[in-house]
Parts: structure tokens; sequence; C-alpha cells
């Protein structure tokens, strides 16, 4: 599976994952996230990818432009539509095409940004990684709000962790099966 093929899994998994929650408890704060909703960690997953999809063509991407749109934290209709739209754009994507990363370490204004050099692969990797830790949290949550919702005992875990879970890791590392 190559980094657009991994970006189409993740979307449609975020689609029907997003099919399945009621819309109060989606908008919902949650004290479990100190107030945040279910719905400010998908549209955070999302506003990753866009800013790679708005950055792309123009070979700088710039993570803290996010654009933040209130909509997809309070609709997970609209939010799965939104997921569904964003696995087409990332499918036209060039893995090999070279970026400019405009790093941000720092929460002062003064402090300055460096680019960091990567490539289109390189940055749907991290977004998929971003996104499932953000899904683990997005489960623990779920069960806390919703806890009738059907959830894929593998949502927010990393395939590395299945298969090292599955004893099936290269070099036979992982538990070992009976």
């Amino acid at each position: 599976m190559n980094c657009i093929e991994g970006t189409a899994y993740i979307t449609r998994q975020i689609a029907q994952l997003l099919e399945q929650i009621h819309p109060t408890v989606y908008a919902s704060p949650l004290s479990l996230f100190n107030g945040s909703t279910l719905g400010q960690h998908f549209r955070h997953i999302f506003d990753f990818y866009d800013c790679l999809l708005r950055g792309a063509p123009v070979g700088v991407v710039d993570y803290a432009s996010r654009r933040r749109d209130e909509q997809m934290e309070t609709d997970p209709g609209y939010a799965g539509m939104a997921f569904r739209k964003l696995e087409q754009a990332c499918g036209h994507l060039q893995e090999e095409k070279t970026l400019d990363i405009q790093a941000d370490f720092s929460s002062l204004p003064e402090a300055g940004r460096p680019v960091v050099g990567s490539t289109v692969g390189r940055e749907l990797m991290f977004a998929y990684d971003h996104a499932v830790h953000h899904l683990a949290l997005i489960k623990i949550g779920l069960k806390e709000a919703q806890p009738e919702a059907l959830v894929d005992e593998h949502l927010g875990v990393a395939p590395s962790t299945i298969k090292y879970r599955l004893g099936t890791v290269p070099n036979g590392a992982g538990p070992k099966r009976p």
C-alpha cells in the first residue's frame, strides 16, 4: 500500500465512523477532552490534509494555515462528505513531488519558522499518522459519549502496532503466537 492508498483507507474509515455518530454527540463538549468535541478532532485531522492539498500545487505547505471550518466541527454529515472529497483530491497527488514545509516550533509571534524539505508522499504519511493518533482519542471519547456505537477495535491503532500484536512484524519481532 502506498501513501495515496493509505490516505484512501483512513479517509474511508473516518467517513464510515462519521455515519454512526449522532450530531448532538459529535458537537458536544466532553469533559474527557477538557471541553473539546469529537467534531473538533475530526476537523483537526481534516485540516492537515487540507493544508497539504492547498500547498502541494505551489510546493509549500504550512500546517499553521488551517482553515478551521466550524461546520466540520458541528455536522458529521458535512464532515463525511468533506473526507470523501479529500480522498478523491489526494488521489491526484504525485507522491514523489518535493515540497517545502513551513515549520512552526514556537508560540511566540517573533520566532522564526524554518523551512524543511519533504515530499508529498512523506507528508501524506505524516497526515496518516496524525489521523491515527486523533482517531485513538476519538475512539476513547466516542466510547464515553455514545457507547452503543460500533467501533472497529483497530481504529486509532497504527498498522505496525497491529502487526506487532499479531506477531507478524518483520524479523520475528512481536509477541509469539501459541
